[in-house]
């Protein structure tokens, strides 16, 4: 019997178990890889449709933009993990754009109607 394979010591893990957590994210990578490759033959796909006009062309393409770039922020950049700081950031970033927008809307109320006398 082998007494280093039967001997584990806390905190750590069997091999098994590291080999299979290992494999369990090479699966996401690889779905998410493949998910892209798809991503970019449907735009290549999409570039070749005739949608009618110039604007619609942009905005399919921005779509499929978006959606490709979200996989590779949520999965390579592992912000899907973080949801937590990342909807708080976003919460300040919404709270400072109002506040930003909203003093500048009320810096025109300020200003007289009628600045020029003659």
């Amino acid at each position: 019997m082998d007494t280093h394979s039967a001997q584990v010591t806390p905190g750590t893990q069997p091999h098994a178990a590291v080999d299979e957590h290992f494999s369990h994210h090479v699966r996401r990578y690889l779905f998410v890889f493949y998910a892209l490759l798809f991503g970019t033959l449907i735009t290549v796909g999409a570039s070749y449709i005739p949608f009618g006009n110039r604007e619609i062309n942009i905005a399919v393409a921005l779509a499929i933009a978006i959606a490709k770039a979200s996989l590779v922020a949520c999965y390579f950049m592992h912000l899907i993990s973080e949801r937590k700081m990342i909807y708080g950031i976003m919460a300040f970033t919404a709270f400072f754009f109002v506040g930003l927008m909203f003093l500048t809307i009320w810096s025109f109320s300020d200003f007289p109607r009628n600045t020029i006398t003659h």
